[in-house]
């Protein structure tokens, strides 16, 4: 409230008013604010049917990783996602159970066989989750708005190691070329699947005549942005694979592309980028224990849950 007057910043709510087409009120609602706004869960209007009951939630995490040239991990940051998308009739209660360390040690199930608890770090929830009953004793708890929002969003500040390792070897030869050997390696367990893999490794601004040859994948020269990306559609865990590249350098000569003679700018060696995305695969070990709906119509549910890791800001540099 603001000097009696309700506000709101909720896209749900503001959609109803502001439109693509022309909108004219009624007379008797100008003056009305929206039921959603002076009810108690404000991010959720009643009446709300579905023909068919469901929800879907996503475990979405993106991996921060730097990597020196000798392959010292520099920083390694998982940032992750609870993402829900809900169908759900009537005014339904949900309650979420994660494998969290904090409530695994409060109630003494730490030890337990089921698997590996994860301490997660800077929670943020989405205003409909209770937070008095989470700060209590761990329940996420809450009524859900009706379609697609983040649920809540954590942080891991933890080691990990590099998921997809890239090793790179530039051989500048006397004065006319320079080659690239590229060395790939999946360090994921050999049941998991990386979709659509980019890797991109910079190149000097003024090569020429390139040519690729790859155990696997496609390798495509982008001159706008100098450099050369190896595009790998399915790359199953425990594998290696390597890629040898061809450029023509005409304008310097060995000594200058080692950057020993100081004439040439070496700050084209940029670190290496890496575009993963692996479906059902959790780099923090996060997993969601059950997923509760009640409603007091008492009708069945379908929850459905699924796990990515993707890449955040993830560099290798180069030697």
């Amino acid at each position: 409230m603001d000097h009696g007057l309700p506000q709101s910043l909720d896209s749900t709510i503001l959609r109803q008013f502001i439109t693509q087409e022309g909108n004219r009120m009624a007379d008797d609602s100008k003056s009305k604010p929206p039921v959603a706004l002076t009810n108690a869960v404000s991010w959720r209007t009643e009446g709300i049917k579905h023909k068919k009951n469901e929800i879907f939630l996503d475990v979405v995490e993106k991996l921060n990783l730097l990597v020196a040239a000798n392959g010292t991990v520099l920083h390694s940051e998982i940032n992750g996602a609870v993402k829900m998308k809900s169908f759900l009739s009537g005014m339904p209660e949900l309650k979420l159970g994660l494998n969290d360390k904090v409530m695994f040690e409060a109630t003494g199930r730490n030890n337990q066989r089921s698997g590996k608890s994860v301490e997660l770090e800077d929670i943020k929830f989405h205003q409909c989750v209770r937070l008095a009953r989470f700060e209590n004793d761990r329940t996420i708890s809450f009524i859900p708005p009706d379609g697609e929002f983040d649920l809540m969003t954590y942080r891991l500040d933890t080691h990990v190691k590099p998921l997809i390792w890239v090793e790179a070897v530039v051989e500048p030869h006397r004065g006319s070329r320079i080659e690239y050997m590229i060395k790939t390696r999946s360090q994921f367990k050999s049941r998991s699947v990386a979709n659509n893999v980019e890797i991109s490794i910079p190149v000097p601004p003024d090569v020429d005549s390139p040519s690729f040859k790859s155990s696997v994948g496609n390798v495509t020269y982008l001159p706008d942005k100098d450099c050369v990306v190896w595009t790998i559609k399915q790359y199953h865990g425990g594998r290696e694979y390597l890629m040898r590249a061809h450029f023509g350098l005409p304008s310097i000569s060995r000594e200058e592309a080692d950057g020993k003679s100081g004439g040439m700018d070496t700050s084209w060696k940029k670190p290496i980028g890496v575009k993963f995305e692996i479906p059902y695969f959790t780099v923090s070990g996060i997993q969601v224990r059950y997923l509760k709906i009640i409603e007091r119509s008492g009708y069945q549910a379908l929850p459905w849950v699924r796990y990515i890791t993707a890449n955040g800001d993830y560099q290798l540099r180069m030697a």
